[in-house]
């Protein structure tokens, strides 16, 4: 088997698992797939939404992006390659925007949450400074050219879902041809990506219309008023906290399931942070987990 790889089988054969075989690789996590409709300007294509690299574990990064790749095999049937492990988004592992600062979640991270941002101690900060930049390439070369993505979101949002929106949901900010996509939300491995927060939302692509030059434009479409985890907020509990997927509904609605709240590292916020052994990070909070429906009016 082909790991970091969309895969694909004849359903219709005797022996389906018989016929399984890479139809793109080169991802991290390529988490949320969907082909495009007809009539549209990737008719046919499937898009890949990519969760990119942590820090976190052996190799550390910080500041990796998520990607919206574009799988398109090549004219001999042969899978296309998109980078993994050695390229985040556009650009090399090696480059120093992805040098780990220090974060809970670090192999040689001794937890210190009295020294913030990285709670970890002064001396396990220095040996991950020191030994784990710049992150060294895996492999020596790429095995094949590399296919770059369409287009990168903000690091530790974490895309989980992908659906095109029917004619009936069109109307403005949606174009015709436009995608909605789940962002789950970071968990703490790093420091807060911005001001506001990206993730714990639902955002929109809208693309160029067939025959045009090609072109996409992606902006916020649905989110809860602390750009965070929404129970970290007393007063607007059933605002998103998860969105894990996204998918147009036959009543012409987008329906999002969002798998609830989840204790994590807690270095975007102290409200989500995890206490105590009993309640360590990444532990789901019961009760938390909410269908969403949205419609146009």
């Amino acid at each position: 088997m082909c790991d970091g790889a969309i895969l694909r089988a004849k359903l219709h054969a005797e022996f389906p698992d018989t016929t399984i075989e890479p139809y793109s690789w080169g991802y991290r996590n390529g988490y949320a797939i969907r082909f495009a409709p007809r009539h549209h300007a990737l008719e046919g294509q499937l898009l890949v939404g990519e969760d990119g690299a942590d820090e976190r574990g052996a190799r550390p990064s910080s500041h990796a992006p998520e990607s919206l790749q574009l799988a398109i095999p090549n004219s001999d049937g042969t899978p296309d390659y998109h980078g993994w492990p050695d390229q985040y988004g556009f650009l090399p592992t090696s480059s120093a925007e992805f040098n780990p600062v220090g974060g809970p979640g670090d192999d040689l991270c001794v937890p210190d949450p009295s020294n913030p941002p990285s709670m970890c101690t002064s001396a396990s900060l220095a040996k991950i400074l020191s030994e784990d930049a710049p992150i060294q390439p895996v492999l020596a070369f790429p095995p094949q050219e590399i296919t770059s993505p369409l287009a990168i979101d903000v690091p530790d949002s974490s895309f989980t879902g992908i659906d095109f929106v029917p004619s009936s949901f069109v109307r403005a900010p949606v174009r015709p041809g436009a995608a909605l996509y789940s962002l789950e939300g970071d968990f703490g491995f790093s420091a807060s990506n911005g001001t506001p927060e990206t993730g714990h939302e639902i955002k929109l692509i809208n693309f160029s219309a067939p025959g045009k030059p090609f072109e996409l434009e992606i902006s916020r479409f649905a989110h809860n008023d602390v750009f965070d985890q929404a129970f970290v907020n007393p007063a607007h509990v059933h605002g998103f906290n998860r969105p894990t997927n996204v998918r147009m509904g036959p009543d012409g609605c987008a329906w999002v399931v969002d798998y609830g709240a989840v204790r994590d590292f807690g270095q975007a916020g102290a409200d989500s942070k995890f206490v105590g052994a009993a309640n360590g990070p990444l532990v789901q909070i019961p009760g938390t987990g909410v269908i969403f429906r949205i419609c146009p009016k």
